[in-house]
């Protein structure tokens, strides 16, 4: 895929850039990066620090599945190979459903937003810098001892991973997607938390849906298309 980058020194939200730019018509592979964000949020419109430094960028693609939810585990994998390139000997993981963990800590963020025809896909990178997350533990490259490229670097490196697992997806299905992501993801026991309460158990699996299957204590499975998840 050819990539049209649109770089911004600040902006409100990436994504509200890109979803603007959707709305006019601009073709799949428009990118938005900026280097710092006013108003960056992430799932259930958490506040997301953006200090100048990290990287943000938002993806516009067009793609012709309507399983929009596919592309979060499209994202996440390719995020994770940027944070094992340049981590090679940490302990790099997948959190289901889109996060990407590094020794157990957030290191990214993303964002899927859809409208009429098209899919943005917001991610963040904590490079520089990461927040003190009183929701879970968050870390950054330098605080990994990463010796980091420029952020153009990396997120041309970022788009060529993109650009892989979204073509595998188009044209193999969501199953490799799928294989390549539970091979890197963090299992075990778990709990997922609800508006309602949380679920105890242990990861089970992942459906062609990118459901999470969990395993309950009195041995019944039980299935989660959303939620957050805690260990």
């Amino acid at each position: 895929m050819d990539w049209l980058i649109q770089r911004l020194e600040t902006t409100g939200s990436t994504n509200d850039d890109a979803k603007a730019a959707a709305e006019s018509g601009a073709p799949a592979g428009t990118v938005i990066w900026a280097l710092r964000q006013e108003s960056g949020r992430g799932r259930r419109g958490r506040a997301w620090s953006s200090p100048e430094g990290n990287l943000y960028c938002s993806v516009l693609l067009r793609p012709e599945t309507r399983n929009y939810g596919h592309f979060s585990f499209v994202a996440a994998l390719a995020i994770g190979d940027v944070v094992c390139d340049l981590l090679p000997k940490a302990q790099a993981e997948l959190k289901w459903p889109n996060d990407v963990l590094v020794n157990g800590k957030k290191i990214s963020g993303l964002l899927l937003e859809a409208g009429q025809g098209y899919l943005v896909i917001g991610m963040g990178l904590n490079v520089a810098h990461f927040p003190e997350n009183p929701l879970y533990p968050a870390t950054s490259l330098a605080a990994e001892n990463a010796v980091s490229p420029p952020l153009e670097t990396i997120l041309n490196a970022l788009l060529e991973n993109l650009g892989h697992w979204a073509e595998t997806l188009q044209k193999s299905g969501f199953e490799p997607v799928r294989e390549a992501w539970l091979a890197r993801a963090r299992k075990g026991e778990m709990r997922v938390r609800l508006p309602d309460g949380e679920i105890e158990g242990r990861f089970s699996d992942l459906d062609s849906d990118g459901n999470l299957h969990l395993l309950l204590p009195g041995g019944t499975t039980r299935k989660f298309a959303a939620g957050d998840v805690f260990f």
